[in-house]
């Protein structure tokens, strides 16, 4: 999957800074929240961006150039900066969550066994198989998707509930997504920092990582 991923030009073109740090975990035992979640969660909610944050503001800016209204569905870096505390998901979740409030960019966690085909980032035609807890994308929204349909919605905004990570995800993916101010050593470096906390939750997980953009 990892050497599969692409992005539109169409989404370049709307957004030629865009890049997107694609990392992969296999062989994860991932399990109920924990002592050590916990601690990722509180230590997020000390040292998460603040709402005003330059780097949130650059994707409320991108969701307005397809359309969107970002103060009524935000990018979800800015919804998780507002739902602080972290709610307790489960172990991975709760570590891309601390990472992504921590560091000002989007994370999507998605369970790889439940793809179908390459993760891809398109302008949507209107006509993508959807779920219905995500509803329909509209013409030239920006949508990440699979051969079998949209995985989520206006680029990080809601994510569809056939891909999340639960308690029995064993291989996942997670797309790390960058617009300018963030640099692509800032990228890195939240890469770096999630691959850290995956290999606490599991020693034994092997890791891939690609950049893309």
């Amino acid at each position: 999957m990892i050497d599969d991923i692409w992005v539109d030009d169409a989404v370049t073109a709307l957004r030629p800074d865009f890049a997107v740090l694609v990392v992969c975990a296999y062989g994860l035992r991932n399990g109920p929240s924990d002592d050590r979640s916990r601690a990722w969660l509180a230590d997020a909610a000390v040292h998460a961006v603040p709402q005003d944050d330059e780097r949130i503001e650059a994707w409320r800016t991108a969701y307005r150039a397809f359309g969107a209204k970002p103060q009524r569905t935000r990018p979800s870096v800015d919804a998780l900066v507002r739902r602080m505390p972290l709610p307790e998901i489960n172990l991975v979740v709760d570590a891309y969550n601390s990472v992504s409030v921590r560091h000002g960019l989007p994370i999507g966690g998605e369970d790889l066994r439940r793809y179908q085909g390459a993760a891809r980032l398109v302008r949507a035609a209107g006509d993508e198989p959807s779920e219905e807890t995500l509803g329909d994308p509209g013409i030239g929204e920006v949508v990440w998707r699979d051969d079998a349909g949209v995985t989520c919605r206006r680029w990080n905004w809601r994510q569809c509930v056939r891909t999340r990570i639960t308690d029995d995800t064993v291989d996942a993916l997670f797309l790390l997504e960058r617009l300018e101010p963030l640099s692509l050593d800032a990228l890195r470096a939240a890469g770096d920092d999630l691959a850290g906390m995956l290999s606490d939750i599991d020693p034994n997980i092997r890791i891939g990582s690609r950049l893309i953009g």
